[in-house]
């Protein structure tokens, strides 16, 4: 397929990012959703390697954190705001990172200036894995000592070319691991981490909104609705994988704990939307 994306929505301490990444020291039986995806397309290509395929695959890994964007492969340190006086004498607070942009040509979603790693094999993805690990934005909340307090986005830009039939293939594989929802009376959150859960939850509103206008869209043939993905950065970046000819999985996590009971309900509200909404029929392009 050329487009697809694969996500973990739940409200926080539910267990989203072990779904998307496992333990630190997984086996094949622990190993989480990105690395047992990198591990299948390797298995894939050595299989269509014998029929003439040869296979280029590279990789991103961004978070969106308070609505901006961030490489996780980059130097983290760069993205601290440091004080400074501006023209006019005013304090400033500036990083020295490089602006990040979403860029749609084509159908072909890119993020201006962040480090694209070539996977030569299922450990490299292993290693960035670990470094995303150490960059991403987390911070302790009453909900979960260690809440994620950014969406992160592992992209997997896969080429493929058939040197017998001269025949090409692109894909796209975008694994979104997304910030806990939270209710800001029970999460306890102040200062730094309320501005987070505002934003964190008004993103996956944003989500929720994409996904009911996407289906509304497809019941009804005749009205072409607009659909808000620049609503959010989120969305934004996901533009070209939720809808048409692409591929969605939504996996849903719970907390089996009764005292989440009101949160569960909301996140199987979500799921029950998401599972509803159909956006086309997805289609292998081989040209």
């Amino acid at each position: 397929y050329q487009r697809r994306v694969h996500g973990a929505y739940g409200q926080t301490g539910s267990g989203k990012t072990y779904t998307m990444e496992g333990p630190v020291r997984p086996s094949p039986e622990t190993m989480g959703i990105i690395p047992r995806a990198v591990h299948q397309i390797f298995t894939e290509s050595s299989r269509l390697k014998l029929q003439g395929w040869d296979f280029n695959i590279t990789a991103t890994f961004v978070e969106i954190y308070l609505e901006d964007i961030r490489d996780l492969l980059g130097d983290p340190s760069s993205y601290e705001k440091k004080v400074g006086v501006g023209s006019n004498g005013a304090t400033t607070f500036e990083s020295s990172a490089p602006k990040h942009e979403v860029k749609h040509t084509d159908g072909i979603t890119t993020v201006t200036n962040v480090n694209t790693v070539s996977v030569t094999d299922p450990l490299v993805a292993c290693d960035l894995l670990k470094t995303a690990a150490r960059n991403r934005q987390t911070s302790a909340t009453k909900m979960n000592e260690r809440s994620s307090r950014s969406h992160s986005v592992f992209t997997i830009y896969i080429t493929g070319k058939n040197s017998e039939t001269n025949q090409t293939s692109t894909g796209v594989l975008n694994l979104v691991d997304l910030a806990g929802s939270e209710r800001l009376g029970s999460s306890g959150a102040t200062g730094d981490r309320l501005k987070e859960t505002q934003n964190i939850n008004k993103s996956l509103s944003c989500l929720s909104d994409v996904i009911f206008a996407l289906g509304s869209k497809r019941d009804d043939k005749k009205k072409a609705g607009h659909v808000p993905f620049r609503n959010s950065k989120l969305t934004y970046l996901l533009q070209n994988c939720l809808g048409g000819d692409c591929k969605t999985l939504m996996f849903v996590n719970l907390s089996p704990d009764s005292a989440h009971l009101s949160e569960s309900m909301c996140s199987l509200r979500f799921a029950a939307k998401v599972n509803a909404c159909e956006i086309g029929t997805a289609k292998r392009k081989v040209s």
